[in-house]
């Protein structure tokens, strides 16, 4: 949950919709639906792909409150 969480925010402040995320990052919208709701596990690779698309590394995507 506190991956989908954070993916969420971070694409929240790109300002952009699940379905761009998906295109950027080269995965299924749905797939990034079901992250960002916590119903899916998700590879490190995946994190990587998202995490590039939003323009953070993964220091910077996993330097959040909630995995403290």
């Amino acid at each position: 949950m506190q991956i989908g969480n954070r993916v969420r925010e971070l694409r929240k402040q790109c300002k952009i919709t699940q379905e761009q995320l998906a295109i950027i990052a080269g995965l299924d919208r749905t797939y990034i639906a079901s992250v960002e709701e916590g119903h899916r596990n998700i590879s490190i690779v995946n994190i990587n792909k998202i995490s590039k698309a939003l323009g953070v590394s993964l220091k910077e995507f996993f330097n959040y409150k909630d995995f403290e």
